[in-house]
């Protein structure tokens, strides 16, 4: 512990970088590291202009946070603000690694608030944006955990996370699609995330997820249809125009649990709008022709 708190820049490279695999290696070294009093020493090296040493810190956290009882000491050493630092502006490995430790600190409900409070959100959407394929997707499983807060919803939407989302979806071989349907569900809720995924041409991927995706991405494509079909039918009637009935019918019969219950909601609006729709053609009286007086066609001949 001596060189990580006052060795030469030599020496804490070398300590964070020994921490960091012995947290790996088992739970009983990282009980024994976090009594020893490692944390708020490797908190204070997050800020370190090192890469090296910003690298090995932070993941020498993720390590160290996946023993319970650390994360809460983790938090409370103030590591978020250097974590969020370090997922602006460190290396890619560091970055990717910082967004891991977000991940696995906001398992507990209060951390989601506090993570999000100290402006973590911006930066994974970034990261979601520009990462590498294992920087996205740990971009976007923190994302996914923070998101079930209401109140970090609408600051994911302010950082543009859905267009992100739904590009995502389309684009071949991004080996996003579970995960950014399983965000665009839960921000589906949220009256500004429903309002862009609905102006977004999201509806045929939708629909093509309800048909061909698996049991997980059929449940989740089903519940984003659900919210944006909710008090608008727009997307439901043109939802029906690409084929969601047959689709939907099986889900209800064989879907997840879940996917079940969203599929038997869609049908009952479906069959809702249907009936609105006939009462509608019922009630409306054929418009009688109105006459025209001589008189008036002779003005607007003369006009």
């Amino acid at each position: 512990m001596w060189r990580l708190a006052y060795g030469n820049p030599e020496d804490q490279r070398s300590a964070a970088g020994e921490i960091r695999l012995l947290a790996k290696r088992n739970a009983d070294n990282r009980v024994a590291i976090a009594e020893a009093g490692a944390i708020p020493l490797l908190v204070g090296l997050l800020s370190t202009p090192d890469s090296r040493i910003q690298e090995h810190s932070v993941t020498a956290l993720l390590n160290l946070s996946i023993c319970e009882n650390n994360k809460g000491a983790i938090v409370s050493a103030g590591a978020i603000p250097g974590i969020v630092q370090v997922l602006k502006k460190g290396s890619m490995e560091a970055r990717e690694n910082a967004a891991a430790t977000l991940f696995s600190l906001s398992v507990i409900d209060e951390n989601k608030v506090t993570i999000g409070a100290l402006g973590a959100i911006p930066p994974l959407v970034v990261l979601l944006n520009e990462g590498t394929q294992r920087g996205k997707k740990d971009a976007a499983t923190a994302l996914f955990n923070l998101c079930i807060y209401q109140g970090n919803k609408g600051k994911a939407i302010r950082a543009g996370v859905i267009p992100t989302l739904t590009r995502l979806l389309t684009e071949p071989g991004s080996g996003m699609v579970d995960e950014a349907l399983a965000i665009l569900a839960i921000l589906s809720s949220h009256p500004e995330g429903k309002a862009i995924i609905g102006s977004s041409d999201a509806v045929p991927s939708l629909v093509e997820f309800i048909r061909t995706g698996s049991p997980r991405n059929r449940e989740n494509a089903a519940a984003v249809l659900v919210h944006l079909c909710s008090g608008d039918p727009q997307h439901l009637v043109e939802a029906q125009k690409l084929g969601l009935m047959g689709p939907l019918i099986d889900l209800a019969g064989n879907g997840t649990d879940r996917g079940k219950r969203k599929a038997a909601q869609l049908l009952e609006r479906i069959s809702r709008l249907a009936e609105q729709q006939k009462e509608t053609a019922v009630s409306q009286p054929e418009e009688e022709a109105e006459p025209t007086h001589p008189e008036s066609t002779t003005e607007a001949a003369d006009t």
